[in-house]
């Protein structure tokens, strides 16, 4: 006997998961489930109910903050589970007010037509890899910030540096040697550059800790391939391949580029 498929929507919250049903066919069904707890033991519950239906299950959920931990359970389940972008869901021009209900509905419904395009689910690896140097980058943006503040704390009393480079040697010499007319300014001051050196030291503990992980990555020979172009420093390379996983993934070159949204132009004239 063959058997139906059901495609089942999900809309994964922090707290909570609604599901949608719906069968297989122009005509099927398509019904609300109900709404679950948000995590993995509330799912297994109602997969283990739609499995005693005897029914070929094909699961959707969008990609956002709950991370993939469905998506790697359930095809660890041996489950058919696919992630699509939100940016990429199909929504009515009017339609601007975020209902879960009817997002699950929704969902489940175009994976039922095939028009939505999963996304790709990086290995729990590789999405470790993207932690690290997410993370780095993170904090090169906070040692920004931090060395921005300072600066425009010292401009803002009349200290104007007219060195040639900014956080050189010669450059902190002369931050430390600034003396502020009041204590709790020059308490301020100290806890300025405190703030920049921490960050800084972050910033090192972090590429560190690149440097030294991504000889045990499965995808180090990319890196290093990446490294032979002109420019390309281990950090840029690590970083490129931890966001864009397996380049065999890509047919051509071309799909790399559309992927990427880059879109070669020609010079008029």
């Amino acid at each position: 006997m063959k058997k139906n498929t059901i495609f089942v929507g999900l809309d994964v919250h922090k707290n909570f998961t609604d599901i949608a049903l719906a069968d297989a066919g122009r005509d099927g069904d398509v019904r609300f489930y109900g709404s679950i707890g948000g995590d993995i033991d509330s799912l297994y519950k109602v997969v283990r109910k739609l499995q005693n239906i005897g029914a070929t299950l094909r699961f959707i959920y969008e990609a956002g903050p709950c991370g993939y931990d469905v998506y790697r359970f359930l095809t660890m389940k041996g489950l058919d589970c696919v992630v699509v972008a939100p940016s990429k869901i199909p929504r009515k021009s009017g339609d601007r007010i975020k209902n879960d209900r009817r997002d699950a509905l929704n969902l489940a419904r175009l994976h039922r037509s095939g028009e939505l395009t999963p996304v790709y689910v990086p290995t729990v690896e590789d999405e470790a890899m993207r932690d690290l140097t997410r993370g780095r980058e993170d904090a090169v943006k906070a040692l920004h910030t931090a060395r921005q503040v300072l600066l425009a704390f010292l401009l803002r009393h009349g200290h104007r540096y007219n060195g040639l480079s900014y956080w050189s040697k010669t450059h902190w010499a002369w931050i430390t040697g600034i003396k502020m007319p009041h204590r709790a300014q020059q308490i301020t001051l100290q806890e300025y550059v405190h703030a920049v050196h921490e960050q800084l030291d972050r910033v090192q503990r972090l590429t560190g800790q690149i440097q030294e992980l991504v000889s045990q990555w499965n995808l180090a020979p990319l890196v290093k391939s990446l490294q032979a172009l002109r420019g390309v420093s281990l950090i840029v390379a690590a970083t490129t391949v931890a966001e864009l996983g397996d380049l065999a993934r890509f047919d051509s070159a071309k799909q790399l580029m559309a992927f990427l949204g880059l879109v070669p132009s020609v010079p008029f004239g």
